[in-house]
Formats: structure tokens, C-alpha cells, sequence
């Protein structure tokens, strides 16, 4: 197993789901220190990107915490539609990282550009594990907390997430 002194991953965690928690411990566990950039960290409040960052950040932090995990660091990360300058962007928000773990092709591509060691990251259950899934069964009243981490569902439960997820999702019928 190759060690990277530090790493980083880039999710929306719209929410952080049983998927992502597996594809984090992994790299957790080939990083000396792994940089979690939560992307799109200036949405909120629209159907597909229900959660804030901080709120997000918080399902990290805590679903970390539970899972016994310290070699981290969780950084927001808004969005420029700049691709040129996104890599140097993300850059200079994150603490140092020499590897980057994605799955994107574009983002691959973006930071192999830029000189950095790009590796693929596990896909667990995507069918099952995605933020798309969880978000359409929180509207649904479907079992949403079987895919997502226990402290997820406490932030969840805290914020009433599903109740405003369900509330973005509602078309409006006009009068």
C-alpha cells in the first residue's frame, strides 16, 4: 500500500452517506493527512444541494469523530465556474496535499494538469449510496437512515433537514 503524506477529496456530501464514509476511511487510512473539501460550499437550500456547508461539515466532523478517525481536515469550498484557476482555488484553501483522490473524469483531468498525483477512489453501492437516493426517500417518507451514518441522521434530526428537504422539493402550483 502506497502512503501519501497528504491528501485530498472533494464531495458535495448532499448528505455525507454510507459511500462517501467508505471512500473517506480509505483514504484516511493511505494519507498521513486528508483534506476533505466539501465543493459547492456556497449552495444551500435548493433540491439538490438541501444542506449548508457548516451543516455539512458538521455530519463530517461528528461521523469522523464516531468512527475514530483524527487525520483530517475539512475545508468549504465554493464553486468558481472558472476551470482555469479552479485548481490554484482549491489550493489555496486547503492545507498542502501532493494527491488527489477522484473519481471525475474533469476533475482528474484539472489536477493532472496541474501536476499532481491523481488516484481513482472506491465506489461503494453507488446505486444504493448517493445523495440523490437519500434526498429522494427523505421525500418520499422512505428509510433514509439505513444509508447514512448515525451522526448524519442526528444533524438531520437536529435541523429538521427533512422537512426542508422536502419543502424545496415542492413545486409551486400557482394561482
Amino acid at each position: 500500500m502506497t502512503t501519501d503524506r497528504h491528501s485530498l477529496v472533494i464531495g458535495r456530501f448532499q448528505p455525507l452517506h454510507l459511500g462517501h464514509m467508505e471512500v473517506i476511511l480509505k483514504c484516511a487510512e493511505e494519507s498521513e493527512h486528508l483534506t476533505i473539501g466539501i465543493g459547492s460550499a456556497q449552495y444551500s437550500h435548493q433540491p439538490e444541494n438541501p444542506f449548508t456547508a457548516g451543516e455539512r461539515y458538521m455530519m463530517i466532523e461528528e461521523s469522523l469523530k464516531e468512527a475514530g478517525i483524527d487525520n483530517y481536515s475539512i475545508v468549504p469550498v465554493e464553486d468558481l465556474n472558472r476551470y482555469s484557476i479552479w485548481v490554484s482555488h482549491v489550493v489555496a484553501m486547503c492545507p498542502t496535499f501532493d494527491c488527489v483522490y477522484s473519481n471525475n473524469p474533469f476533475t482528474r483531468r484539472l489536477f493532472t494538469e496541474a501536476g499532481f498525483a491523481v488516484r481513482e477512489s472506491p465506489l461503494y453501492s453507488r446505486s444504493i449510496y448517493s445523495g440523490t437516493e437519500v434526498r429522494r426517500r427523505m421525500v418520499a417518507d422512505e428509510d433514509w437512515r439505513s444509508l447514512v451514518p448515525k451522526a448524519v441522521a442526528k444533524v438531520v434530526d437536529d435541523i429538521d433537514g427533512v422537512g426542508r428537504v422536502k419543502d424545496i422539493n415542492v413545486t409551486d402550483s400557482g394561482i
